[in-house]
């Protein structure tokens, strides 16, 4: 018989979850809710909330709004989007998360104490996340994308380094070591580890569920970037991972020859989606 898992660490993160339950509590009232940007990296999550009545906005649209009502995500926004607010006579529903605000605050900090030093950001450029920090450095912040972009870096002049909370642990390591090697010796070094746990440790945790499984589904949203790194995770010990949106997805020739089906997601899947594509599975084997 076939043996379904759905990965009990797999799911919403801490801050994709208050998002999520600020923006229902909102919508209950009956009054109009707009959002900046999509509130989690997933098409299905994100309909179903439409459907309740949640208008997701842009930042040009968010410049015509007055005397309305607008939640931000749990990726944090920069300061010039709550400027923009107070003149436009909105008001805030703020879900940014509080290891993010956490870090825009250091790194505002950081900046104010040093405005010479190079403030660098290891992220995703153009990620909600990385403009909100970028932002609290009046767009001063350097922001490289992997370790490669390391070597743009000036070695002469100070550097404070931080990181988007969902980046890879190792990377940011190697990166450190490179800096810490190459550095003059009359600048100034400071690392400081950014990266959210409950982002961080899920990496070793979904490692050993893939190994466990004949067939991995990997359930997320393809503008994941947190889904992507725990995604290439699944692949390279169980090769016969799929990355998938929703049980339509799912191909019936995966199955054959399958004792055990491994059903896992990144930090902006729902339980349900992940509960919606074991039942498709158990529908189709009846």
């Amino acid at each position: 018989m076939l043996q379904i898992e759905i990965d009990s660490g797999s799911g919403f993160c801490f801050g994709v979850t208050t998002a999520i339950c600020k923006a229902e509590e909102e919508l209950a009232k009956g009054t109009i809710l707009y959002c900046l940007g999509d509130i989690v990296h997933n098409g299905m999550e994100c309909d179903r909330l439409r459907n309740m009545g949640l208008v997701t906005i842009n930042h040009d649209e968010l410049k015509q709004l007055h005397d309305a009502k607008v939640l931000l995500r749990a990726h944090g926004e920069p300061p010039e989007t709550y400027e923009l607010a107070k003149r436009n006579n909105i008001e805030i529903i703020d879900a940014t998360c509080p290891v993010v605000l956490q870090l825009q605050r250091r790194i505002n900090r950081q900046y104010s104490a040093n405005t010479d030093a190079q403030i660098v950001i290891f992220g995703k450029p153009g990620h909600a996340e990385v403009l909100g920090l970028v932002g609290q450095t009046r767009n001063h912040a350097i922001v490289i994308a992997n370790f490669d972009d390391v070597k743009k870096l000036d070695m002469h002049r100070d550097i404070y380094l931080y990181s988007q909370t969902t980046k890879s642990l190792d990377e940011f390591q190697r990166i450190i070591e490179y800096i810490k090697e190459n550095i003059s010796p009359e600048a100034d070094f400071k690392s400081f580890d950014t990266i959210c746990r409950q982002v961080a440790n899920r990496m070793p945790n979904v490692s050993a569920f893939a190994k466990r499984h004949d067939l991995v589904l990997f359930v997320c949203g393809r503008k994941s970037s947190n889904g992507k790194v725990l995604f290439n995770e699944c692949r390279r010990v169980n090769p016969n991972s799929h990355l998938i949106e929703s049980a339509e997805e799912i191909e019936h020739s995966w199955l054959k020859g399958i004792n055990s089906v491994g059903i896992c997601g990144a930090t902006s899947t729902p339980k349900w989606l992940m509960e919606k594509c074991r039942d498709a599975i158990l529908l189709a084997n009846q």
